[in-house]
């Protein structure tokens, strides 16, 4: 294979988790599964969203956003390797290498982000409920969605332009099931001293913060809860708020283990089956956690399914 970064004629090869013929039934068969689930119940979510007026309100909009995310977010990885297990080719071509990569940051980033505004929606809805729709008005609230995608357009682009320039020789093998960057830049032969650092920067921009900004909701929230006399308030409350804080320690509980997984362990198979929590199976829980947690979510899901029932 020719070294450089000519989009025409390079290629990179994705090993997946298994080269065991044996097992790649029982992996399609599984991943399907499980993007099947991801699809399906965050566009139940979205649906039940949009068709109910009672939910056509700021934390509402949010979760619709969050779950269009995690629909693409899935779609942006799993399909290329259910194609590469049904076709046995696990070649990627540099382009469509580089467009995973872009989506496979562009999406997390916008979680992280939408989280971090959910959890502000949360914090202005228990500390402030007599002021909450003077302030998330649906002019703020359509500002933060704007922002959000924004920046996670702008950072996932500024990582693929320095990615853009650099060359790449021999061993072009990605031993993970999708085009991840630390991997890609592993394979490099230039330098990827800039592409490092803007990693580790931007972990700590739209890592570290937005999860500063979590905490600190939380903590004001359960200032506030305590301080409530009925016993009622405090459940709705903490119901309100329940199903976010699962999604919120489930996507940061991923995260980390990723990142310890990889720092202790010099296996590329394992730090690919810890990424699988991240890319897969979160998107495909967050659904399911919003429903089964959230009763006007449950009811909404409830009422759409009779009137799609009434209509067969």
């Amino acid at each position: 294979m020719e070294a450089g970064n000519q989009t025409g004629i390079l290629e990179f090869i994705l090993l997946g988790f298994s080269e065991d013929p044996e097992l790649q039934p029982l992996i399609f068969g599984l991943f399907l599964s499980m993007y099947l689930l991801t699809v399906l119940g965050n566009l139940l979510i979205i649906l039940a969203i949009t068709s109910d007026s009672h939910l056509h309100t700021p934390m509402y909009l949010f979760l619709s956003n969050l779950s269009l995310v995690d629909i693409c977010f899935s779609t942006a990885i799993v399909p290329k390797m259910l194609m590469s297990i049904h076709t046995e080719n696990k070649g990627i071509s540099y382009m469509d290498c580089l467009t995973q990569v872009y989506f496979s940051m562009f999406f997390p980033i916008l979680d992280t982000l939408l989280l971090t505004v959910m959890a502000y929606d949360r914090f202005v809805a228990i500390c402030y409920p007599l002021h909450y729709m003077v302030i998330m008005n649906p002019c703020l609230c359509g500002l933060l969605v704007f922002i959000t995608w924004f920046i996670a357009v702008m950072t996932s682009l500024l990582h693929i332009l320095l990615m853009m320039h650099l060359t790449f020789c021999r061993d072009l093998e990605i031993p993970h099931f999708f085009c991840e960057l630390t991997q890609i830049l592993k394979l490099s032969c230039s330098d990827t001293f800039l592409n490092s650092a803007l990693i580790y920067f931007m972990t700590g921009v739209l890592g570290v913060f937005p999860l500063i900004g979590i905490l600190f909701s939380y903590s004001k929230i359960a200032s506030s809860i305590r301080k409530m006399s009925s016993s009622g308030g405090r459940q709705k409350a903490f119901s309100t708020c329940g199903s976010h804080l699962s999604v919120v320690s489930l996507f940061y509980g991923t995260g980390v283990g990723v990142y310890f997984t990889s720092a202790v362990t010099h296996s590329p198979r394992k730090v690919s089956v810890a990424s699988v929590m991240y890319t897969v199976v979160t998107p495909m829980l967050n659904p399911f956690i919003y429903s089964l947690r959230n009763k006007d979510v449950k009811g909404a899901l409830g009422r759409l399914l009779s009137r799609v029932a009434s209509c067969l």
